[in-house]
């Protein structure tokens, strides 16, 4: 298996220096990850390291809370595709549903996957399942499934709950095919990498890309 394949290489710290991601970039280019996954606020440089390779870029939205207007997540979406970004990976609004305001989510979502595919890019919807019930969970993959979303994403990272194999799995028995799961939060191991996929995800977004790779290769 070439797990790097699989992954979005991923540095969201609040801490995260321009070094940081040179070195990000550097890295993702030698192991040949699928995509790097940067703040906003670096996005022109990882599009000026890795620019004609095969690695993608791809950045957050709403992040990490979710509960930004949708003219607010517009306007970032906009920023990045002006700066070279490929993957946009945008949090839902969880203010809103939670309020079980399910036609605002679904209206969000149908409004920024329209502008982000009209560019030609690919949308991942963050769903936070550690704070969802299973009912919540299924009605934003059936929300995500009815507006072509490329993605459903388990998880921030920033919430101490994150991918597990029994969410994939459910999520994977819920979604359509051509609804793609990234599985992110606390995977820090090939072997639970590997599990995760198994069970259905078809993207990995972690920080421990590096060592996951070389555990595979043992």
């Amino acid at each position: 298996m070439n797990i790097a394949s699989y992954i979005d290489y991923t540095l969201l710290s609040p801490t995260t220096t321009e070094t940081d991601i040179v070195k990000l970039c550097e890295e993702a280019l030698t192991y040949r990850f699928a995509a790097v996954c940067v703040p906003p606020y670096y996005v022109s440089e990882a599009v000026k390291k890795l620019r004609d390779t095969p690695v993608k870029i791809a950045t957050v939205i709403g992040f990490p809370l979710g509960y930004h207007s949708v003219a607010s997540k517009l306007a970032e979406i906009e920023k990045a595709i002006e700066a070279g970004v490929d993957e946009l990976d945008m949090v839902i609004n969880l203010a809103a549903l939670k309020s079980a305001s399910w036609n605002d989510v679904a209206a969000e979502i149908k409004t920024s996957t329209r502008y982000i595919h009209a560019h030609h890019k690919i949308i991942k919807i963050i769903i936070e399942t550690g704070l969802l019930t299973k009912e919540e969970i299924l009605k934003c993959c059936n929300i995500g499934a009815e507006n072509g979303v490329d993605f459903m994403k388990t998880s921030t990272g920033f919430v101490a709950t994150g991918a597990t194999v029994q969410m994939i799995e459910m999520m994977r028995n819920h979604l359509p095919e051509d609804i793609s799961i990234k599985a992110s939060g606390g995977i820090r191991t090939f072997a639970f990498a590997k599990k995760l996929l198994d069970a259905g995800a078809h993207r990995l977004g972690c920080s421990a890309s590096v060592k996951i790779v070389n555990e595979a290769q043992l």
